[in-house]
This record gives structure tokens, sequence and C-alpha cells, in this order.
């Protein structure tokens, strides 16, 4: 049974940092990994997204480059999502997906939305300004 795993939510001040960290198992590898995120009351928007097998293809939102940045560590089956100089327009719960099928892995590198992407629990960030 595949479980995603989120942790390293909490609370900080604009401008300031948090590692957030999704650790996967029941599966042997997942080709390609994301964060999305969601406030209440609107739909999951992706944040940032790998090719776990080739580290240097990765795709950003607009909103987070030069701000963000994913990362994995195979060994440990866990990727990571740095996030500094956070804003408070940044507050949302994270969520780690991955890919359910051919299909859905396309989606995870496109930052597309499916709700049949296998998702963890997810993990809240909170920015006061």
């Amino acid at each position: 049974q595949v479980q995603l795993v989120e942790s390293g939510g909490g609370s900080v001040q604009a401008g300031g940092s948090l590692k957030l960290s999704c650790v996967a198992s029941g599966y042997e590898y997942f080709r390609r990994m994301a964060w999305f995120r969601q406030v209440p009351g609107k739909g999951r928007e992706g944040v940032a997204a790998m090719y776990t097998e080739s580290p240097g293809i990765i795709n950003y939102a607009n909103s987070v480059k030069g701000r963000f940045t994913i990362s994995q560590d195979n060994a440990k089956n866990t990727v990571y999502l740095q996030m500094n100089s956070l804003k408070p327009e940044d507050t949302a719960i994270y969520y780690c997906a991955a890919p359910y099928n051919g299909d859905n892995a396309r989606c995870i590198a496109a930052l597309i939305d499916r709700d049949n992407h296998y998702w963890g629990q997810g993990t809240q960030v909170t920015v006061s300004s």
C-alpha cells in the first residue's frame, strides 16, 4: 500500500524559511514527485515537481521560482521542499503527490492536479506578515 507522509510545516513570519519532507513507502520507485498546496475554498495548486531519475529536470510554479527548491534523497525515499523568503500568500496546506499511472506521471510533471494521484495527508504552512 502506497503511503506518502509529509512533515515540516509550521508557522513563520514573512521572510522566513521552512523545509518540508515527504517520505514515500509501499512502492519501489516513483519517477515523478511533486508538491501541491491548497487554501480553503480553492483547488490544489502545483508548486514544484521533479523527475526523480533525472534530478535536473524540475518544474516550478511561477509564484515560487527563485524561492522554493525541490530535492530528493533516494536512499531515504524522501522528497523535500525548501521554502525561503516565505510570503503570507504561501499560507496553505502542502501536499506531496506521486503518480498512480503513466498518465498521472505526465500530469505530476506538469503540476496538473488529479484526484487519483497518490496524496499525503498534508502539512500546514502559515506565514504571518
